[in-house]
Parts: structure tokens; C-alpha cells; sequence
């Protein structure tokens, strides 16, 4: 086997951990029922996105104080170059520490200015300038100008940061043409550009934090690092250079609790102030207890992958789309998550504003069994191995999964992995799977970026090795869309390809909630399901 070039195993290996972490959404105490007992239906249309919840007017804001945050996972580094952000995966402590220059605003559905002034393109969409505010200074006092960022944007994709894939082949030029400007020269129309200066490529690092040999925290953001103890707790103390003035809290304490259903709890008992949960399960509970807080819809968010490589048995289309028709979004819900969850193939749910009226594939067991027929006739075995984790949810699907297949003439063997590094290698790097469970999470806000990494024939978070020149062309399209209507359009096309081609089987879309306390306040919601601390507050 050959060896991977570097670059392609450390992006590979951070869109692939970012992947597993999104997936992961249940823990060992999470599990559901497996056993062919009595389980529940999916009950649809329960869930209003966006800001839930009833929120006390807190008054006068009050200062002083530290937010106790029960997060869904550990930034095991402040670094936004190793940490992929997203709120899956400690994205908001590093936006704590970095602000980011442009954020979401989720009520508006639009991308606002943060560390920015402002963000203006060009009528082609090729060319982007971004002006700075003034004043602005990093921690160590030195000012976040145009030359800090063109060079933390050169250090980011230098140091191989995850969205590098996106940013390298894209973005012809980044130039300071004067201190407060940055002005972005793209090889091709890019409508949601914006979406990068949300994420981590917009969270600016100061040249101190690269400049020795030990990378440092060095940021703009509301808080600058405290204290770290792995697997224990991360405090964030504010900053009081802070562009906004010093915030109204003096800390933030991340602690990761192993399972969702002990992050409710927390907030339950008042030991958080606010939490993050994927797990269809708690995150329906918490709904239903009225907890106040930020209820996010992400696409494909539990799919399984299909290595269409050559030599595998996902290489002929016949057997993943006998997989397709065999595998049931509902039952798979209903043994996993007890009912819980937005079960559907179709890239984006009902309840999604990108939702197509082009209908995905269904369940047909008939029609499995005759493909599948067809292949074996040509040599095939029907021989194939599923891939998963060894919690007991992951277990579940693991036995259900089996099941549907075998259903229909498959014979599965169980490749059940209990290190996220292996599967990460196995299934980014080295390639060696016929099928696993995963997650692309596409947001709503930016349907371009996570269906660009899965679905494009060269990215690093395409694990299955699917490759359609016609896909790559409408990914192109999708890429210069600039209305809802034209985004559609391409969506609708997507969808279609995507039936007849079955790059992967999608299972479900996923609701992620952060919720906090009703004695918390000025919490903003961002991009990729961050949240941003600076303007928070306790009330009494």
C-alpha cells in the first residue's frame, strides 16, 4: 500500500474525526432498544428550528461570573489549523479565544460582520473585499490589521487547517491593499464565500501564536485561555482589550460530559449554565421540558458511506442501489434511537428550506433483491462488511443494518471499532471499508461547503471515492448560486444524481440544541452550530 502524502492524511484525518464526532450521537447510556420489542414511530414535525423556548427578560446586564458550559467535545488544541470547528467539536471555545470575522445571524439567515466592518463582492461573485474596524487589537496588543490576516490565512491553509480544501483551489489571490482591507480574488464565482470568514479560516490568529516553534493562543476574541487540564476543564478568563469592551463574564468553563443524557441532567440540576446535545433521544426530552436554547437542522446527518472504490463491492451500482432500497430510515430510528429523530433519504428533510420535491429513493425490497441477483450472477458473493463503533447505539445500528441487508440476500460481517483514530485511518486514509456510518451535517446556512467535501471526485472528505464528472459540474453551479431560486434549482438536480448514481445511503437529517439556563443571557447562535460568549451574561 502506498504511503499517503502528509497533507492528504492530516486534512483527511481532521475532516474525519470532525465527521465521527457529528455521527456519535448517542453515548454508551443512550442506547436504544434492539431486541424486536415494541418500539415507537417517528413522530414528524415536532420541532420548530431556530430560537425555542422562552426566554426571561434579564434586565440590566450583570457583570461578573462564569458560564459552565457542558460541551460535546474536547478542543484538544486552541489551534484553528488542528481543531475542526464546528460546535460538534469545541469550535466555541475557539471562537471564544478568536471571535471569527463574519458570523451567521440564524434569525436573519444571513452572514453579518463581526470582527469585520464590512464584506462586499463583486457582481461576478469573483471577487470579494473585506474592511476591517478600527482599532481592533489581539490580546497581546498588537492591531488585527490586513497584513495579520492575509498572513493567518497563509499560516491556516500552510498548516494544512480542514477547509484548506476548499480554500486552496478556489482562492487565486489574498491581498492587503491597504491596513484595514483584505481583498479576496477567486478562480471561480463563489456565492457563500462568506461562510469561510464564519468558520475557522475567519478566526484570526496573531502573529505571536506562530512565531515560535510552540503554537500559542493568540487572538481577538472575549476570553483568552486560563487553564487547561485534559479530559478534565478549560477555563477561559475575559479579555479585557476585548473590541466590544471587557464582556460581562469573568470566565468560561468547558467540561465534556462522556454522555448527552448527563449534559441535560446538568442543566437540569443547575451544574451548567448552557450545553450542546446531538442524541435524537435527549434532544427531543429537552425540547419537550421547554429548555431555552438554539434548536439547529443539519442534512445527511446519519448516512452510511459506501467505498465505491474499485475492487469493493460499492464499485458496482447495482449492489448500492439494491443497499439503498434494502436499508428503512424508519426502522433504523426506531431500533437506534427508540423513534427519535428525523428519519428520510432525501439530502435535506421536510423540515429543511432546501427540502426538494424530488423524491428519493424509497424502500423496495423486491427491487434490492433482483439487483442484488443480477450482481451475483457476474461473480459477486454478496459478501459485505459494515463498519461502526462499539457503543451500544453503534452496536444497535450495527445489528440493524445487518439485518436489512441480509434481508435481501447480503451477507454482513460487523467491523465494529472502538478507537475514533482507527476508523478515522481506516476509512480516510487507508480506505479500507465496503461500508460505515457517518455524518456530513450540512447546514442550512451553507449547503455548498459540506456537499462539496462529500460528493466532489478530489476532496479529502470524500471517503467513498465517488467520482461523477456531472456531480463536480453541479457542485460548480451550486458554488456561484446566488438566489434561493437558483440554489434550488442545482439542489433538485443534486438530489436527482444522487438517486441515480447512490454515491452513499442517507439515513436522516439530525437536530443538534444548545440550551442554556433561563438565567442566561446574550447568547449568539453562529455558523456550524458555534455559539459566540462575548456579550453574555448571568442574571441573579
Amino acid at each position: 500500500m502506498k504511503r499517503a502524502p502528509r497533507p492528504r492524511v492530516r486534512l483527511a484525518a481532521t475532516l474525519a474525526v470532525a465527521a465521527m464526532l457529528t455521527s456519535a450521537c448517542v453515548s454508551s447510556s443512550d442506547a436504544g432498544n434492539t431486541d424486536g420489542a415494541k418500539t415507537q414511530k417517528t413522530e414528524r414535525g415536532r420541532y420548530t428550528f431556530g430560537l425555542i423556548g422562552e426566554q426571561p427578560d434579564g434586565g440590566t446586564p450583570v457583570e461578573g461570573g462564569t458560564l459552565r458550559i457542558a460541551d460535546y467535545a474536547e478542543a484538544r488544541s486552541l489551534s484553528p489549523a488542528v481543531t475542526y470547528a464546528t460546535g460538534a467539536s469545541g469550535g466555541s471555545a475557539l471562537a471564544a479565544v478568536y471571535d471569527v470575522l463574519m458570523r451567521y445571524d440564524t434569525a436573519a439567515k444571513k452572514y453579518e460582520p463581526q470582527l469585520a466592518e464590512s464584506l462586499h463582492s463583486s457582481d461576478d461573485l469573483k471577487t470579494w473585499t473585506l474592511k476591517l474596524r478600527d482599532g481592533v487589537k489581539f490580546s497581546d496588543g498588537t492591531p488585527l490589521d490586513a497584513d495579520a490576516v492575509t498572513a493567518s490565512l497563509a499560516w491556516y491553509q500552510k498548516n494544512k487547517g480542514a477547509d484548506t480544501a476548499l480554500l486552496a483551489p478556489n482562492v487565486a489571490k489574498t491581498e492587503a491593499t491597504d491596513d484595514s482591507t483584505v481583498v479576496f480574488t477567486l478562480r471561480s464565482p463563489w456565492a457563500t464565500f462568506p461562510a469561510m470568514l464564519a468558520q475557522a479560516p475567519g478566526m484570526i490568529v496573531a502573529p505571536a501564536a506562530y512565531a515560535g516553534k510552540t503554537f500559542k493562543p493568540v487572538g481577538a476574541g472575549p476570553f483568552v485561555l486560563d487553564r487547561y487540564a485534559p479530559q478534565e476543564e478549560m477555563i477561559l478568563k475575559a479579555n479585557k482589550s476585548y473590541f466590544k469592551g471587557r464582556p460581562h463574564l469573568d470566565a468560561l468553563r468547558f467540561t465534556w460530559p462522556q454522555s448527552d443524557r448527563s449534559k441535560l441532567e446538568a442543566l437540569d440540576d443547575g451544574t451548567a449554565d448552557l450545553t450542546y446535545m446531538r442524541s435524537p433521544d435527549v434532544v427531543d426530552d429537552a425540547v419537550k421540558a421547554g429548555h431555552t436554547g438554539e434548536l439547529t437542522l443539519t442534512g445527511l446527518g446519519n448516512m452510511v458511506v459506501i467505498n465505491t472504490r474499485k475492487g469493493r463491492p460499492g464499485a458496482d451500482l447495482r449492489v448500492r442501489k439494491a443497499m439503498a432500497l434494502a436499508l428503512d430510515p424508519e426502522l433504523d430510528t426506531a431500533r437506534a434511537y427508540d423513534g427519535k429523530g428525523l428519519p428520510g433519504k432525501e439530502i435535506f428533510p421536510p423540515e429543511s428550506r432546501l427540502h426538494s420535491e424530488v423524491k428519493p429513493l424509497g424502500v423496495d425490497l423486491d427491487q434490492a433483491k433482483k439487483l442484488l441477483a443480477e450482481a451475483k450472477k457476474d461473480g459477486y458473493d454478496g459478501t459485505i462488511s459494515y463498519m461502526d463503533g462499539t457503543d451500544p447505539v453503534s452496536r444497535a445500528k450495527g445489528v440493524v443494518t445487518k439485518a436489512m441487508l441480509e434481508r435481501v440476500g447480503f451477507t454482513v460481517k460487523l467491523d465494529l471499532v472502538s478507537s475514533i483514530a482507527d476508523r478515522t485511518s481506516k476509512t480516510y486514509v487507508e480506505h479500507d471499508f465496503d461500508i460505515s456510518r457517518g455524518a456530513a451535517s450540512i447546514s442550512e446556512s451553507d449547503p455548498y461547503h459540506r456537499l462539496q467535501s462529500v460528493l466532489n471526485s478530489t476532496s479529502y472528505g470524500n471517503p467513498g471515492g465517488y467520482a461523477n464528472p456531472k456531480m463536480d459540474a453541479l457542485l460548480v453551479r451550486l458554488q456561484a448560486a446566488d438566489s434561493d431560486a437558483g440554489t434550488q434549482k442545482v439542489l433538485d438536480e443534486v438530489q436527482s444524481l444522487f438517486n441515480e448514481d447512490v454515491p452513499l445511503v442517507n439515513l436522516g437529517a439530525s437536530a443538534a440544541f444548545t440550551a442554556w439556563s433561563k438565567k442566561v443571557h446574550g447568547i449568539v447562535p453562529t455558523d456550524e452550530y458555534m455559539t459566540l460568549f462575548g456579550e453574555a451574561w448571568i442574571s441573579k
